[in-house]
């Protein structure tokens, strides 16, 4: 049989037609942003949906945006606040069952920002780029909290220490250990994490401890560590560890000032349980 036949894979003529180019493109992309676009209407006989049902969300935007201007964040509840922020990452979608996703699935505004990207990516509408942002924010506050002890007299603002603390370890999924190096009148010198571990467990050793404070010319510690598990109860293991490095400390000059343990609720100081 003979006659003319078309190349192999070549879409018709007639689908093409009034496609604009590159728009496959624009929803190929990993970032979830794009994936909320609006897709281009194709040419149909059906009648279109109006401006205004595709809306529905701007004027809800509007209205929070006044609410939170006239009034303040105590005019909103904790999940109009989540979407006042997403508002901005995510700019094409109704956020509010993001937003009350997020905190179904994690339980207070501390625990969404303090979730890692991997986990917040498991909330349906949540993808990386939005994760990163969220966690961007996080880090922010970090340091804003970092700034209020830096170069003050640390045991004069304990307050600060504390909420510093719990903002950057309480939600951390493994025991992490870290250690404020102090100068002879208790500014802070460096804040540094000196180990990761389990769930459940941090090896820490006294000497290097003791060897990084006088690299820095530190004469206090104060140790910190928290507990994935949310309990800041103190175990037999850290009470122990804590006497092993004050009393390696002490004979070079170096005061250890407490040990502060973090969970997700709360803290508990070594010292305030005369454990040290």
């Amino acid at each position: 049989m003979t006659g003319s036949r078309g190349r192999r894979g070549t879409k018709p003529a007639a689908e093409t037609a009034g496609k604009p180019a590159g728009a496959d493109d624009l929803f190929n992309d990993a970032d979830e942003r794009g994936h909320f676009f609006e897709r281009p209407a194709r040419p149909t006989a059906a009648k279109a949906v109006p401006l205004s049902e595709e809306k529905h969300y701007h004027g809800h935007r509007e209205r929070l945006r006044t609410r939170f201007r006239d009034s303040g964040d105590t005019a909103l509840a904790d999940y109009e606040i989540l979407e006042l922020l997403l508002f901005r990452l995510i700019p094409r979608r109704d956020t509010k069952p993001v937003a009350k996703a997020l905190l179904d699935r994690f339980g207070t505004l501390s625990s969404v920002f303090g979730a890692t990207p991997a986990l917040l990516q498991e909330v349906k509408g949540i993808g990386e780029a939005v994760a990163l942002d969220l966690k961007l924010i996080s880090a922010v506050a970090q340091r804003t909290l970092k700034s209020e002890i830096r170069n003050k007299t640390v045991l004069a603002s304990w307050s600060s220490v504390i909420q510093y603390c719990h903002a950057a370890m309480a939600h951390e999924p493994r025991e992490q250990f870290r250690i404020l190096f102090l100068d002879k009148r208790n500014a802070l010198i460096a804040d540094e994490i000196q180990g990761h571990g389990t769930v459940d467990h941090t090896p820490v050793y006294p000497r290097e401890v003791v060897r990084r404070a006088l690299e820095l010319s530190s004469t206090a510690i104060i140790l910190v560590h928290n507990h994935p598990s949310g309990d800041p109860t103190p175990s037999r293991a850290d009470i122990d560890m804590t006497k092993t490095i004050v009393e390696t400390a002490r004979p070079l000059g170096i005061t250890v000032h407490d040990h502060i343990i973090i969970g997700k609720d709360g803290h508990v100081s070594l010292k305030g349980l005369k454990l040290m």
